[in-house]
């Protein structure tokens, strides 16, 4: 009897070890729930895709794999709309990811345009084209507007003192980071008076995801409320459109479904920014970045 009492108690005993071993688990997660999530929102959210973890991609990567010639390995020479809409890609990432915020309106509400862009976080991304734009506005006094920045990130600007803004190579540099992440390869091409390397596609897989959810966004999951889609997603189309490379994620569609996928996005393109960014659950630097591309 006495032996049954000790295994009982000895039971009792490790039940309550491990009860208190759950317990102290549970305290040790729920504490680092703050630091999980703010190491979450360091990479980009997985869309609904599926894309595997190392093949996440950038917004800034996204818009420029939409440009890219697939055999070729680089974008349209005619195309002058993709280094400011990679520019805005970055803020628009950087918001996205808690560092940066618009300040505030005040009471007579101030437009989009004209209230500034101020560093909420400068915790490194772990991309160090958005490090290196996040450093520029952090040290930046007074602070820019989403304007200023998008020119002044593109070097375009009357102003020599200004000139060290300007992010170098962003092009070549995103392609490198896709090259690193298995979807585009390097090669040399000569054009008769000189070589270029180009970054031709080598996992079409990838870029086909990115395709596919633009798609999608406008046709089958279309929800005819901003608000409503994922804002990555939403993002997107907006930048692709600016950086005049949304036309090669619908080439591939019939006729009809063109001309659907182009009509909604019409309706985007259509909205008001500063009407939107007062709704709730917005990102109002997202939409002063859509108000510069389309005042």
């Amino acid at each position: 009897m006495s032996t049954l009492t000790q295994r009982s108690s000895g039971l009792v005993q490790r039940r309550t070890e491990a009860s208190r071993s759950a317990a102290a688990a549970d305290r040790e997660r729920g504490s680092g729930d703050e630091d999980y999530d703010s190491r979450r929102g360091d990479e980009p959210d997985e869309d609904d895709s599926g894309d595997a973890k190392e093949t996440r991609l950038t917004l800034m990567e996204e818009v420029l794999l939409l440009g890219l010639k697939d055999r070729e390995g680089y974008t349209s020479f005619w195309n002058d709309s993709i280094s400011s809409g990679l520019r805005g890609s970055m803020l628009i990432e950087l918001a996205l990811r808690g560092r940066l915020q618009l300040e505030a309106c005040g009471m007579r509400r101030k437009s989009l345009l004209v209230r500034k862009v101020l560093c909420k976080s400068d915790a490194p991304t772990g991309d160090v084209l958005l490090d290196e734009a996040l450093k520029h506005i952090k040290d930046t006094q007074p602070p820019e507007t989403v304007q200023s920045w998008i020119d002044l990130l593109s070097g375009e600007t009357w102003n020599p003192l200004k000139l060290h803004y300007q992010l170098r190579n962003v092009r070549e540099r995103l392609a490198k980071n896709l090259v690193e992440k298995g979807v585009l390869t390097t090669e040399k091409q000569n054009f008769l008076l000189f070589d270029m390397t180009t970054h031709p596609l080598t996992n079409n897989n990838i870029k086909q995801r990115v395709i596919k959810k633009v798609q999608e966004a406008v046709l089958d999951k279309w929800v005819n409320d901003p608000h409503r889609m994922d804002k990555r997603i939403l993002a997107l189309i907006f930048l692709a459109h600016f950086s005049d490379v949304l036309e090669n994620a619908f080439a591939p569609l019939l006729d009809d479904q063109y001309d659907l996928a182009m009509k909604r996005v019409r309706l985007l393109l259509d909205l008001e920014p500063e009407a939107e960014s007062m709704k709730a659950n917005t990102n109002e630097l997202f939409w002063a970045v859509v108000a510069a591309f389309t005042k």
